[in-house]
């Protein structure tokens, strides 16, 4: 996700007109040249005469913001693949999911066999208020059925005016009539911390982010501040499959982070006015806690900012795989019609002088991942160099470590991520997962809410998948033509087990509770909890 500077500005297009002289030569025509030469305005121009011939003259009628619209992505996809256009319709999503609110009822949903399933009710909403419970199905919206509905029509009939009314009628497991819920919509909150909390047995606080939204800076700082009324003393950042967001909350955050005085990154573009430095401030509530993050391919943007200012400055370690490499800055640009463009500016570096940014001469290669230097598994890359590595441009670490450029933030600690088996795929492919925790609900839910309460802890603890869990999965498995060999499935044995505990678990304490069970076999993650001592060493904290 692209980044948009803390100062924004707003041009104006001005979109420039001209007759055309058509002469008819018999079966051809001869177009009277009035312009050349390189001017933005004889291009415009140009760009104009094409555009009128087309709606004048094309054998079909021409939709002319059609035409206009493929004719400016175009334009911005020879740049770079950052630079974009974003209709009207589309603006209202982007918003919507950076600014971090919505008008609605607030739950989180999944369609399961063509019924609405509530994966969690919001923290903080109306149907968490009312008690609407993960795994309820709404099979009718304002005496309507919602059976069969697309996931794309859902938010259109959930969503609405805060303070309007929505009836949910609800079917839940272990009730035999329909619950009815008059829902008053309200203001939605999106979360970017998806899930903190205190990792089991350890004094380390745990924090994922899955986005950089207006409000992530805020959250992270309510939830380091409950972590610390639990007894956090260390914090590992997870900031894997983040794609970015708004360079002021990355830029907080880091300064959170990082002591007084340090540079935590920079822009320079083409024009001067462009160029900025960010410097840390001090007095951050973080700055004295012991700190891993862990990032991976999907990590991109903003989270390249605050790991990048982590390595280089040496306040802690990174940990994971070489992050995506998308260093390009852009400022959006409002246009008359409610859409708008992004536009690259400039160009971030990290505080050693690193340009995040990776090679995108190949853009199908670039969107895919593909490209990115990574070194083997094991110890930090200074130590295990090898030639590839070390044709990478070097560059030095406030404390002298050598980190490399070329593109992305590649960690301290490489650790490649556990590959699923052929069953496993199979079966997440298929939705069996879901379907199976589901079923769990409905078979055994109640107990289990009345077993673990609001203890995530004897939950991770005490709760295990059973076997007759397992035949309701291969049940599912099996209805949906899924072949399933037991050779198959002696390898993926224990991720199953994890997965149903997992999607169990977020039903009952929403994505507390799934995230905190896939942790307990999560390798980055275990090898994040052991370098504790090491980045503490590096950070030359007391």
């Amino acid at each position: 996700m692209a980044h948009i500077p803390m100062k924004n500005r707003s041009i104006r297009i001005a979109l420039l007109t001209v007759t055309a002289v058509v002469v008819g030569i018999g079966l051809g025509f001869y177009v009277q040249p009035a312009f050349s030469g390189d001017s933005v305005m004889d291009q415009t121009r140009k760009f104009s005469d094409v555009l009128s011939m087309a709606v004048k003259n094309y054998v079909e009628d021409v939709d002319t913001q059609k035409l206009t619209e493929a004719a400016i992505k175009g334009m911005l996809d020879e740049l770079d693949p950052h630079s974009v256009y974003i209709s009207a319709k589309e603006m209202q999503k982007v918003e919507e999911d950076f600014r971090g609110s919505f008008d609605g009822i607030g739950v989180e949903f999944d369609i399961v066999n063509d019924t609405i399933t509530v994966v969690s009710p919001i923290t903080g909403g109306p149907s968490e208020a009312l008690g609407i419970q993960a795994g309820d199905k709404i099979v009718r919206i304002n005496d309507t059925t919602s059976i069969k509905l697309t996931r794309e029509m859902v938010p259109k009939k959930l969503r609405g005016p805060k303070g309007t009314v929505v009836k949910l009628h609800i079917r839940r497991a272990g009730e035999k009539d329909l619950l009815v819920f008059d829902v008053i919509r309200d203001k939605i909150p999106i979360n970017s911390v998806d899930a903190h909390f205190m990792i089991e047995g350890t004094d380390i606080g745990y924090v994922t982010i899955n986005r950089f939204s207006a409000t992530t800076y805020d959250e992270l700082m309510s939830a380091t501040e409950s972590l610390r009324g639990q007894g956090m003393k260390r914090l590992l950042l997870d900031l894997r499959y983040n794609p970015g967001g708004f360079l002021d909350q990355a830029f907080k955050i880091a300064d959170e982070i990082v002591p007084a005085g340090q540079k935590l990154v920079y822009t320079k573009g083409r024009r001067p006015e462009f160029d900025e430095d960010f410097w840390s401030t001090g007095g951050g509530s973080l700055e004295n806690l012991p700190l891993v993050v862990m990032i991976n391919g999907g990590s991109a943007s903003a989270s390249e900012i605050v790991s990048g200012a982590v390595q280089d400055l040496d306040r802690g370690l990174v940990v994971g795989e070489t992050s995506f490499g998308k260093g390009l800055v852009q400022r959006q640009y409002p246009l008359g019609d409610g859409s708008a463009f992004r536009l690259t500016i400039s160009r971030y570096y990290t505080p050693s002088g690193r340009l995040i940014q990776r090679p995108y001469d190949d853009k199908a290669k670039y969107y895919k991942g593909e490209g990115r230097e990574e070194g083997d598994e094991g110890d930090n890359i200074e130590h295990n160099a090898d030639d590839s590595t070390k044709k990478r441009p070097s560059f030095k670490t406030i404390g002298g470590r050598t980190v490399y450029g070329g593109g992305g933030v590649t960690p301290d600690y490489i650790v490649k991520q556990d590959t699923v088996g052929f069953l496993a795929r199979k079966l997440r492919a298929k939705n069996v997962f879901w379907e199976t925790a589901d079923q769990v609900m409905k078979n055994r839910g109640k107990e289990i809410r009345a077993t673990y309460g609001n203890d995530l802890k004897k939950y991770l603890r005490e709760f295990t998948v059973t076997d007759a869990d397992m035949d309701v999965m291969r049940s599912f498995a099996k209805a949906k033509e899924l072949e399933w060999k037991d050779d198959e499935y002696k390898q993926d044995e224990e991720y199953l087990h994890l997965v149903v505990k997992a999607l169990v678990g977020r039903a009952v304490f929403n994505n507390n509770g799934y995230t905190a069970v896939m942790l307990t076999m999560d390798k980055q993650a275990k090898k994040a909890m052991e370098l504790f001592p090491e980045a503490k060493k590096i950070a030359r904290l007391k």
